[in-house]
């Protein structure tokens, strides 16, 4: 077998785990696949773009499942398109500036470290903080609702039996958007909650809405960066090939596994990914060995083990079912 058959063959299987975790989590796309492709050596226009497609590409699947279980809410999922639209080209404008000065492999290094970490902190907190508001009853108020902004008319229904105002899911898209179209990212584990713990809509319909606004706004940024040549397609074919197959099989485990369960063990995935991305920088910068192999090792182990532990849950939950 070729060597560039093996490549092909180890990226179907990378694709086929963070298609379950996408699936599953509505987040744990491109956060892996851009920071793995610069970990490979990959320039990061070409990192960010093909990050995208295989977003765009791994999110249509999993939307038409989500469709299927009645997790998306449309009026929501059409106002996050629109911001994300902008946000992404935004971003887009923004990383091809600074690749223009030599600075975008160091830059968009240093914002995934900070951004992983950031985020797996929050999940962390907010996983302990429902732990002990459930062992009292209570629920977290949504973050939005202590700020009147989030009240500003228009407002609209959502289907979570929420109100918020139009203006609040417009930046929250933007924003989010910008960071999509300068990372490659789909936006997924900074959606998702912010439409959880933000707005205070379902982990359900939450995830559902995020994919379906991903396969949208996902087709503009891949679009607009397809046109500058920065897609390597000899990766992502390969990965959309075996995400197709778990996004699928992590969208029907939303309905088996209780999510809430495994958030802990998300969050700590980012940080150990954080890692890696900081350990691939620092061994490019110093040409240190051992720090790159321990970059792909964290990279690829913990996909390898969350999506392991989604499917082992999922299977036991319908065992359980079918022995009783």
């Amino acid at each position: 077998m070729s060597p560039v058959e093996i490549e092909a063959l180890f990226f179907v299987g990378f694709g086929f785990l963070v298609g379950i975790l996408f699936g599953f989590f509505g987040l744990g796309g491109s956060f892996f696949v851009t920071p793995a492709l610069l970990v490979l050596g990959h320039p990061a226009e070409a990192a960010v773009g093909s990050g995208l497609v295989f977003v765009f590409g791994t999110s249509l699947a999993a939307a038409v499942t989500h469709r299927s279980a009645g997790h998306i809410d449309y009026k929501l999922g059409g106002l996050l398109i629109l911001g994300m639209a902008v946000g992404i080209e935004a971003g887009r404008r923004i990383l091809f500036w600074l690749a223009g000065r030599g600075l975008a492999d160091t830059v968009i290094s240093i914002a995934y470290v900070v951004l992983l970490a950031v985020v797996g902190v929050i999940i962390l907190r907010r996983v302990r903080n429902e732990r002990l508001v459930g062992s009292i009853e209570q629920r977290t108020p949504p973050v939005f609702e202590q700020y009147a902004f989030s009240r500003f008319p228009p407002l609209v229904e959502l289907r979570s039996t929420v109100q918020v105002s139009v203006w609040l899911v417009l930046v929250v898209a933007i924003a989010i958007g910008t960071l999509s179209g300068f990372l490659g990212v789909g936006g997924g584990f900074l959606m998702v909650p912010s439409l959880v713990y933000g707005m205070g809509i379902s982990k359900s319909i939450a995830v559902g809405t995020d994919i379906f606004q991903i396969a949208g706004s996902s087709a503009f940024g891949s679009v607009r960066y397809l046109q500058q040549g920065a897609v390597h397609f000899s990766v992502v074919l390969p990965l959309l090939g075996g995400s197709v197959f778990g996004s699928y099989a992590g969208s029907r485990l939303t309905d088996v596994v209780d999510e809430s369960a495994l958030m802990s063990y998300f969050a700590v995935m980012l940080l150990l990914d954080s890692v890696a991305v900081a350990s691939k920088t620092i061994s490019q910068t110093y040409d240190i060995r051992i720090l790159h192999d321990l970059s792909l090792t964290l990279l690829f182990g913990t996909a390898l083990g969350v999506a392991t532990l989604i499917v082992y849950r999922g299977g036991r939950t319908a065992y359980r079912d079918s022995v009783r």
